[in-house]
């Protein structure tokens, strides 16, 4: 396989075989690819530059899964490939698969061929994966959608051969536990280089995401940094966390109608999911220009579909009018209380970055203060005794329970008494077998019930014992850990996402087949098994 080319696992394995001795090094300045061609990439989609060929496969269902073609690489010029494809097209002995198979390079699907060892434990699996899941800094190639990254990078695995924004922070857990903080560097340095040449962080390295971010936690990895390398990473991640910030905060000083994240409330500007663009997604684009012809919707349900994935939890009934089918999906009409307490937490990180900055310290609490009181005022539920999703324009929260709750927790901007009331409500309705749920709702999406994901166990997890709550905590973390192990055992692998409520089953639900690698499992996996063996 081409990906194989960048596995160093001699370097690697060097790397994990010696634990952290938490010796504060300096870390390495973020580089400036020398490249002019890096430096600037081509931000053009497949969709433009193939035409009439997009359309014809994207909807043809030539590959099962929508992202393969996106994913392709060009084997000829693109102008050249849109000359034989009109030259051919209405040709009687035409065959659209076979063309397309004649000119572009199929892409690899990370991890497919790793071969299951069973006398490894699951801690040796996952340590022997990361080479894998690793790719080295890419050079600039014609024809293809990914954006270069200077340095390496880890991806999340199967189909997702690039690397992720929101996935990253929790596969950087693990790399902690695997010692491997160089790694973590790189991939810092690549988002920073990403917020320098696109504007911000997209959804991930390709072309086709450019139009979106996803939950923003690059302060938090930062701060896992900065935990065991010392306040340095501050100051060389400060000015690319700020325009971070900046592209979070883009349309603020609008106060009478919402811009881009940005919705104006009583109190202040508050933030939610949104993507600029209006059409089907290029990797999904089946998928949407179907549903948007089964309900005759229009650019409107096109960019709520869009938000949702730039939400992470694509999909969900978080977004849903009526809590159960994506037909009435609304993701933008939604404040969300997990976005707007990751900018809490981000506003919270350039407090630290820029302490000598007086005007615009007073912003940034302002904005905290603000964000706590909305959360307090439109999203707590006082009745169930749970934070909830906001929407403004209806002007009342979702009804919708989730896992968000608990974002508010991991930042520490509830209060004792709120804290304990979703303990109680976690311990009541959430914990399953597994661990916890995503929702209550079961919809068939793969962010409702019965699915348990990794980053929502560890938010949880850390979110609970910030206020005291340690046996819950440590409950939902070993029944995660022992779900992981189970599935291990019975499977060789770690996957994307897990059904917590009945072990013997398989995650459902989500556009494409349950990928295994799995990044932020694996990242997971090790953070809650240290946890365990310290509590």
């Amino acid at each position: 396989m081409p990906y194989m080319k960048y596995v160093f696992v001699f370097l690697f394995v060097c790397l994990s075989s010696c634990k952290n001795d938490n010796t504060k090094t300096p870390p390495k300045e973020i580089p400036v690819p020398q490249n002019a061609e890096v430096a600037k990439p081509d931000f053009t989609t497949p969709d433009v530059l193939l035409g009439d060929l997009f359309t014809a496969v994207q909807l043809g269902e030539i590959f099962p899964d929508s992202k393969t073609f996106v994913d392709c690489t060009a084997k000829f010029p693109y102008e050249k490939i849109r000359s034989n494809y009109r030259q051919q097209k209405d040709r009687a002995d035409f065959d659209l698969k076979r063309f397309v198979e004649a000119h572009f390079d199929m892409p690899p699907s990370i991890s497919s061929d790793f071969k299951y060892d069973p006398e490894r434990s699951a801690v040796e699996h996952v340590n022997a994966l990361w080479p894998v899941l690793q790719r080295a800094s890419d050079s600039v190639r014609e024809g293809s959608s990914l954006i270069p990254l200077p340095n390496p990078y880890v991806v999340p695995g199967g189909r997702f051969r690039e690397v992720y924004y929101w996935d990253s922070y929790f596969t950087m857990l693990g790399l902690v536990e695997s010692n491997a903080f160089d790694l973590i560097t790189d991939m810092l340095d690549n988002f920073a280089h990403l917020i320098e040449t696109v504007g911000h962080i997209p959804n991930g390295n390709r072309t086709y995401y450019t139009t979106r971010s996803q939950p923003p936690f690059f302060s938090e990895m930062v701060k896992l940094l900065a935990a065991h390398q010392g306040d340095s990473v501050y100051t060389t991640y400060r000015e690319a966390l700020k325009k971070e910030y900046a592209f979070w905060m883009a349309g603020s000083q609008t106060a009478d109608k919402p811009v881009k994240h940005c919705v104006p409330t009583p109190r202040g500007i508050m933030n939610r999911y949104y993507d600029t663009g209006d059409g089907p997604r290029q990797e999904s684009y089946r998928e949407d220009f179907l549903q948007i012809e089964k309900v005759n919707g229009g650019k409107k349900m096109y960019r709520d579909l869009r938000s949702g994935a730039a939400s992470g939890w694509d999909y969900s009934s978080r977004w849903f009018g009526d809590k159960a089918s994506i037909e009435t999906i609304e993701t933008t009409d939604i404040i969300p209380v997990d976005l707007n307490a990751l900018l809490y937490g981000l506003e919270e990180v350039l407090l630290k970055c820029y302490a000598d900055d007086s005007a615009y310290i007073t912003t940034l609490k302002k904005r905290m203060s603000d964000r706590v009181v909305f959360l307090e005022n439109y999203c707590w539920n006082a009745e169930d005794g749970v934070y909830e999703d906001f929407n403004w324009v209806q002007q009342k929260r979702t009804g919708v329970k989730s896992l968000a709750m608990v974002y508010p927790l991991f930042f520490k901007m509830a209060s004792q008494e709120q804290a304990d009331a979703i303990a109680d409500y976690i311990k009541i309705h959430f914990l399953k077998p597994g661990g916890v749920t995503t929702t209550l709702n079961s919809t068939g999406e793969q962010w409702d019930a019965p699915n348990g994901w990794a980053p929502l166990q560890w938010m949880t997890v850390i979110g609970l014992k910030n206020y005291g709550h340690q046996e819950l905590a440590t409950t939902i973390a070993e029944r995660w850990v022992t779900l992981n192990e189970k599935v291990y055992r019975n499977t060789g692998k770690f996957v994307e996402k897990y059904n917590v409520e009945d072990m013997a089953l398989k995650a459902g639900g989500g556009e494409y087949p349950v990928q295994d690698g799995f990044g932020w499992s694996n990242g997971v996996y090790l953070a809650l098994k240290a946890q365990i063996a310290e509590d």
